[in-house]
């Protein structure tokens, strides 16, 4: 979903409409564009509509989405499919590979790819009704989403009976185990622990989100939770391994960035590094215990380390002594 941010200067002529003042700007969006796509406008982190009067020194940000389409078109794009049977379908997710349609990426996604790997028809797409009901159409058999630059393993329903049964288990995490691994830069204080925080839509920046601790309070946010071990150190580099007990947006890399070790490669949370200037972000879900439709045990899913983990990891192996924290007592 796009963003737009400006903040208003001190000094205006004099109170105006927001849409009118969007409009005025060099580069920005004309009124009917504004008013067709806007999804939310906030002003100092407070929702607002679009005939509000503003005034000098305010922060605006705007969330809009692009025309959409009329058709979700099946796509033949190689899927590498880890398992699959008449309810469900498990796929390791090429990073680079966009979950779900949505703004500014209604093709190449895995549900385009998905709809031509089962024989399906194009989804015909409304254009009326609720955020939730017109969400729920882009995205069929989708119960769970990794980030675009996320790579590994995510299950999907193949029927309404399955994506009930798995949306059941995804209600509580701790039904279920998602395991993740990342190469962090930065060391953590202990070699593993739990991250217990709310994490919120940061009101500087509308594209990423913060953790804020449990001891603040914050009626935006949402109880996030992150279990780590640190596998190795090599250097200033960690290798991690995370497992979830909550899926929120961004909570990994946000988690991961809370503890001053963010992800290597993540254009949100973390710097360029100068030994990796070009690492795509480096977090890979490796890992998924669920149960399937119909079955009493869990099942269990795994990938092989992505080839670009063990090529930054032959790197490191080569310049840095592998170092193994010590255990907590």
């Amino acid at each position: 979903m796009p963003f737009f941010s400006v903040k208003v200067p001190p000094l205006i002529e004099k109170s105006q409409r927001l849409d009118k003042y969007i409009a005025s700007l060099p580069n920005s969006m004309n009124r009917s564009k504004l008013k067709s796509g806007l999804v939310n406008i906030f002003v100092n982190g407070k929702k607002e509509k679009i005939s509000y009067k503003i005034k000098g020194g305010e922060q605006i940000d705007i969330d809009w989405e692009d025309q959409v389409p009329s058709d979700i078109e099946p796509e033949n794009i190689p899927l590498d499919i880890l398992y699959e049977d008449e309810n469900v379908c498990v796929i390791n997710k090429k990073q680079g590979m966009v979950t779900h349609p949505a703004c500014g990426n209604w093709t190449g996604t895995l549900v385009n790819a998905l709809l031509f790997h089962w024989g399906k028809e194009k989804i015909s797409q409304q254009k009326e009704g609720t955020a939730t009901e017109l969400m729920m159409q882009r995205r069929p058999g989708i119960v769970h989403r990794l980030d675009k630059d996320t790579s590994g393993i995510i299950i999907t329903a193949k029927n309404r009976d399955a994506e009930e049964w798995l949306q059941n288990q995804f209600r509580d995490h701790r039904n279920l185990v998602k395991e993740y691994i990342a190469i962090c830069i930065g060391r953590p204080q202990h070699y593993k622990g739990t991250v217990k925080t709310y994490i919120a839509r940061d009101l500087k920046n509308r594209r990423r989100f913060k953790a804020i601790p449990l001891t603040e309070s914050c009626q935006a946010g949402k109880y996030a939770e992150s279990s780590y071990i640190c596998i190795a150190c090599y250097g200033q580099y960690s290798l991690m391994r995370i497992r979830i007990a909550t899926g929120r947006t961004h909570q990994i890399r946000v988690h991961m960035k809370y503890l001053n070790c963010p992800i290597l490669g993540d254009p949100i949370y973390s710097k360029t590094d100068k030994n990796f200037p070009h690492a795509n972000l480096m977090l890979n879900a490796r890992l998924l215990k669920i149960r399937l439709p119909g079955k009493s045990e869990k099942s269990e899913f795994k990938t092989d380390t992505p080839e670009r983990f063990l090529k930054i990891l032959k790197i490191l192996h080569k310049k840095y002594k592998k170092v193994i924290l010590a255990k907590d007592k």
